[in-house]
């Protein structure tokens, strides 16, 4: 199979929409002795248009939209392009700078798209996105936030990626704004070394390629999605890139800064809890990791090495066979007694120096933390990363 593509002309806008009919794909799946994941080929793809559609929820963004939709307008991208928005109930001047720029974007050759509501409240990100994308025409979609703005090369070089790449999610580094806010975390989304976009899939940083750079086809996403419409404090977007990782996508970032990518405090993201993250992360670890060891170490003694046991199944609980630290103080102890568990005698885990430990590990500390010394005492042992361990915090 492959896609067929037919190129319908509007004679009274000139532009050219592309109906997708079929895709088929092949999709190598995630070696279980490790879990970690592999790129996907397609058996054959058949392509005669460069049709993207950049999609942009919005709600409340009037203070960002100027800017964002500039951005649109600056894309250096050949082919055609639309933008597809849709309004969640915003209450500010967002319409009027969306009704403002719809010309100017048309008369420089792209499409706009604009859907929405005007319900007292807004029905949520996932929402938002599902409407931006069903009612947009591109074969390929750009992922783009209201208070975020692109590069001018950001469309052109992540196409590029993604023809090579059909089935994968492509990304790209970021700028902060403001300079300095969220450093670790931003140092994170851009060195992440390539093996890594599939072995750090589990820590409190969500998707290794985030949301707001995101890249794919339309034909991958019909086939992951659609996002989850729970609405406010729901991750939508850790929910789907878990999706697309058990349907056996691949996760590729183009190295250049293509997003300005903000940090404010009425962001989205803050809406979900830590605790709803959490859960996901250690049932994802429980599906795609943990079936594939016999045994496992928790490396941290402390509060998120326990919490993380405790978080487990019975059956997980039972392939723990010690926590592993440096605490001198902890590791004297000897052992860590899980009051709460059912069973009897309740368990008994033994504690250890991390030297004496054996992996696999489940990494609970945070990096980029401790000067590097946790590093350093990593990379001591000579473990391969997916394999050895994996992190977790």
């Amino acid at each position: 199979m492959s896609v067929d593509v037919i190129l319908h002309v509007d004679k009274q806008h000139g532009y050219k929409h592309p109906c997708v009919q079929t895709l088929a794909w092949s999709c190598s799946c995630w070696p279980s002795h490790s879990g970690i994941g592999c790129l996907s080929s397609p058996t054959r793809l058949t392509c005669s248009f460069e049709f993207q559609s950049v999609i942009l929820p919005v709600h409340n963004a009037d203070l960002w939209l100027d800017e964002c939709l500039e951005s649109v307008l600056q894309q250096d991208f050949e082919g055609t392009m639309e933008l597809s928005v849709f309004n969640d109930a915003s209450k500010d001047k967002s319409m009027t700078i969306i009704e403002k720029w719809k010309p100017k974007l048309e008369g420089s050759g792209i499409l706009v798209v604009v859907g929405g509501h005007d319900s007292p409240s807004p029905r949520g990100v996932g929402y938002s996105k599902n409407q931006a994308i069903a009612q947009s025409s591109g074969a390929y979609l750009c992922f783009l936030d209201s208070d975020d703005a692109m590069m001018p090369g950001r469309v052109r070089l992540q196409y590029e990626a993604a023809v090579q790449h059909p089935t994968s999610i492509i990304g790209c580094r970021v700028r902060r704004d403001p300079p300095g806010s969220t450093e670790r975390y931003t140092r994170w989304i851009n060195q992440l070394a390539p093996p890594q976009l599939l072995t750090q899939v589990f820590t409190a940083h969500g998707p290794t390629v985030i949301m707001p750079t995101w890249f794919c086809s339309r034909a991958w996403f019909s086939h992951v999605g659609p996002f989850d419409e729970g609405g406010q404090g729901v991750p939508e977007d850790l929910l789907f890139f878990y999706q697309h990782l058990r349907k056996g996508g691949g996760v590729l970032r183009v190295d250049q800064t293509l997003l300005l990518y903000r940090h404010h405090p009425h962001a989205a993201t803050h809406s979900v809890l830590e605790t709803t993250i959490w859960t996901h992360r250690v049932r994802f670890l429980e599906e795609r990791a943990l079936p594939s060891w016999t045994s496992f170490t928790i490396w941290n003694a402390g509060k998120q090495g326990r919490r993380l046991y405790r978080s487990l199944t019975a059956a997980s609980r039972r392939k723990v066979v010690a926590f592993c630290d440096v605490d001198e103080n902890k590791i004297r102890k000897g052992f860590y007694c899980y009051e709460g568990a059912q069973e009897r005698p309740k368990p008994r885990v033994p504690i250890l120096h991390f030297r004496a430990a054996r992996p696999p590990f489940v990494l609970c500390v945070k990096l980029d933390l401790t000067g590097g010394e946790f590093e350093d005492n990593l990379r001591s042992l000579h473990l391969q990363e997916g394999r050895d361990f994996l992190h977790f915090s």
